[in-house]
């Protein structure tokens, strides 16, 4: 009885509280007013009334506003995704997301879809959500900037940025008035159109350049870091001038703005001399991440909107102000890192798809109907690309650069992407820019930050240099050649195990990378050579414990798959091994027969990935697009605390395991493991060739290898290191369920190199 006590009181409880409540209400019904019982009750009946109050809900502004965040989150997500794919800035496809998803495509093949998604009565709302996400995103970008490095490298850094201003700026003007002449605003003096024009030309995405120059391993280069530099003082330049000319704008005259000029200085000498320096005290006391308390991130968050509030009062618009909190935050990278990490998931996932899809409902292509205007637009991107392009290149090679990296500085200056729509939308909102020309100038925003990939791969090719066949060279391709790559230490430090295993008596005759890729979309620029050390910190003093030089590769990509293959090719490695030290099939029943408890990315996907040639994942060389497509045999080692090789166990299945050969000879003869070559489906009897390999290897280190049919009991089992198996041999016993999978030891999936 009592067993089930607390279910009878559970049920006995519940029931008399419902009684209750059902008593009170048939009394409370019969003190209803005389004329409220009398009212007229619908006949639609109840699913008529369902369905009514179904479709108010969903025309709620909360309930608009909630499907609207979805889709354009999906949206952005999807063409971000293809970007990356195509090797183009995630950003690109958020742009091409908020033009699908307005007037120019949607709202064109689906306007009742978009218009029910999309009422003109919830745009306000979009917009200032995307506003919020605007300011915590230029928060973020001034928190970014490197002021050191500014300091270190001001002086060519300033003549290429300020050359890659004014050149772009006074062609910027001079179009400004061939557009007036022909195509003159409404109700908009020409001085303020040819400002605004002129900085549209001038802007560089300073966020965008920098994961390009991640993406491709430019950061530690001359070339990343003037790139670097010249785009961060671009970006502090760019949004002053910014600010002056909505000031101009708005005041409707020169002199008239000088008032709005004076608060404005008046506004940054206050953050510099008394908010920089509180803040910084702040931050040496709380500058760690652990002591970054709710009331110390309410200080700087108040001290963010209070910036914003303060400029936008002024009249130069809350964006300025949000870059300029950001910019006078503390310097310490680990405390820039650990307030970017609280805030920029929210802001770059969540909030700035709305602003790109915001800007894509007013981007209308369709009205550039006529080809004069395409013409204009044609202009407006040539325009755009030799002010910036050419003025960066020419100011570069001017202070000493080469050629290839003017050219390249050039290129990666000519970007655009985000930075460039918020200046057109704040001209859009000033009444500045035309829904025609705001159009164009969007054109003009994507062309500009597509093309920059591409021109950096031409100019590379023009520039690539001579191929020379050298002594070291030739050495080189002597060399056993293993590439591991890995995510997390401990797993870099079990591959490094294996490798040694595999190469321990002639590491001379040996080369081992260390390969460690990062997410370009999880790592800051000036946090690069911090990571850096972090991820080879404890595998190079394993390695050195293990008296086994290694070299160390670090690289950043947004497709962290295709950045596997093109190392390996590019090394003519003979071995690439991926480490994965958790389980493949958590929750699912395989995953608990074979005891397995936590999750990790699925071998195959990895060994089609770098293995197949028709894969969906391609890695692109500088030259020409080709299949991913790795040469050197591939292994993925499942890790169980891997250490040493004395006893493996291979098993085999399939008559294709005969390239396991070359391993197995290996494992003898570097670290004079004992091993069993375990017969399964007695494979060996119709192989003669392999067979034959086995005896003679048997006969020459008959301590060392034995072959059997039998199969292998549980204390067996229990005494090996490392199982070593063909990949469609696992595949095999995989679908087979067999019971001594439970028992295996680290394992180590082999496929063979490609013919």
């Amino acid at each position: 009885m009592r067993k089930y006590r607390n279910t009878i009181f559970y049920v006995v409880l519940i029931g008399t509280l419902l009684a209750v409540m059902y008593w009170v209400i048939r009394l409370g019904t019969q003190l209803e007013a005389p004329e409220l019982l009398r009212g007229e009750k619908t006949n639609n009946g109840a699913w008529e009334d369902f369905i009514s109050t179904l479709f108010d809900s969903l025309q709620h502004p909360l309930a608009i506003l909630l499907a609207q965040i979805v889709t354009i989150i999906i949206a952005a997500r999807i063409m971000g995704w293809i970007c990356i794919k195509i090797k183009q800035p995630v950003v690109i496809g958020e742009m091409l997301a908020g033009i699908i998803l307005g007037p120019s495509l949607l709202g064109v093949y689906f306007p009742g879809f978009s218009h029910t998604l999309f009422p003109i009565e919830s745009l306000s709302n979009l917009q200032f959500l995307s506003q919020i996400g605007l300011i915590l995103f230029m928060f973020i970008i001034g928190m970014e900037l490197d002021l050191n490095v500014l300091r270190n490298k001001a002086h060519d850094a300033v003549v290429i940025s300020h050359a890659s201003i004014v050149i772009p700026f006074t062609l910027g003007i001079s179009l400004a008035y061939f557009l007036y002449l022909f195509h003159p605003p409404k109700n908009v003096e020409f001085l303020s159109y040819s400002l605004f024009i002129g900085i549209s030309m001038s802007i560089t995405a300073f966020p965008v350049l920098a994961r390009i120059i991640q993406e491709r391993g430019l950061q530690k280069s001359k070339l990343g870091a003037m790139a670097i530099t010249c785009a961060a003082a671009d970006d502090i330049t760019a949004w002053c001038i910014l600010a002056v000319v909505i000031a101009i704008v708005k005041a409707g005259d020169f002199a008239s703005a000088l008032y709005l000029i004076g608060l404005a200085i008046g506004y940054v000498f206050v953050m510099i001399k008394i908010i920089r320096p509180f803040l910084k005290r702040v931050g040496e006391v709380k500058g760690s991440k652990e002591a970054l308390s709710k009331p110390v991130v309410a200080i700087f968050f108040i001290v963010l909107l209070l910036s914003s509030y303060a400029t936008e009062v002024i009249g130069i618009h809350a964006l300025f102000g949000a870059f300029m909190a950001g910019a006078i935050m503390p310097e310490g990278s680990r405390f820039r890192t650990a307030f970017i990490e609280k805030i920029e998931d929210v802001a770059t996932l969540l909030l700035l798809p709305l602003f790109f899809v915001y800007t894509g409902l007013r981007t209308q292509i369709g009205l550039l109907n006529d080809p004069h205007l395409w013409i204009i637009t044609v202009g407006i991107i040539l325009v755009a690309v030799i002010g910036k392009f050419m003025g960066s290149t020419l100011a570069a090679r001017f202070v000493g650069q080469s050629w290839k990296d003017s050219l390249s500085i050039g290129a990666l200056m000519n970007t655009r992407g985000l930075m460039e729509l918020i200046v057109l939308n704040i001209g859009y909102d000033l009444g500045v820019l035309s829904a025609e020309l705001f159009s164009m100038m969007v054109v003009m925003a994507l062309v500009t930050t597509f093309m920059t990939g591409p021109s950096l791969d031409l100019i590379n090719f023009l520039y690539r240099p001579r191929k020379t066949l050298m002594r070291e060279d030739l050495q080189d391709k002597s060399k056993f050649k293993i590439l591991l790559s890995f995510a997390k230490s401990n797993t870099g430090i079990s591959l490094l195990y294996l490798a040694n295993a595999l190469t321990l008596k002639s590491k001379k005759n040996a080369e081992i990378t260390a390969l460690h890729i990062e997410p370009s979309n999880e790592l800051h620029h000036y946090e690069v050579e911090t990571q850096e050390l972090d991820s080879f910190r404890e595998i190079k003093q394993v390695a050195q414990q293990l008296d086994q030089p290694i070299k160390t590769v670090f690289k950043i990509s947004s497709d962290i798959d295709s950045g596997i293959v093109q190392t390996s090719n590019e090394g003519d490695h003979d071995l690439l091994l991926l480490g994965v030290s958790e389980s493949i099939y958590e929750g699912s029943l395989l995953g608990r027969f074979l005891d397995f408890t936590t999750r990790i990315i699925n071998p195959e996907k990895l060994f089609h990935t770098v293995t197949n040639a028709e894969s969906p994942f391609t890695t692109f060389d500088r030259n020409q697009q080709i299949n991913a497509k790795v040469s050197a045999m591939v292994g993925v080692l499942i890790d169980k605390n891997f250490v040493k090789a004395r006893r493996v166990t291979v098993p085999i299945v399939l008559e294709n395991d005969e390239f396991l050969y070359e391993m197995i000879q290996r494992f003898i003869h570097h670290s004079d493991a004992q091993v069993i070559v375990w017969d399964v489906n007695q494979v060996l009897r119709t192989n003669a060739g392999f067979k034959e390999k086995l005896r003679q290897l048997e006969q020459l280190v008959p301590n060392h290898l034995t072959i059997t049919e039998k199969a292998l009991d549980s204390d067996t089992w229990q005494e090996q290191d490392l199982m070593l198996i063909s990949l469609p041999s696992w595949n095999k016993i995989i679908n087979k369920k067999v019971h001594w999978l439970s028992a295996t030891p680290s394992t180590l999936l082999m496929a063979d190199r490609k013919p």
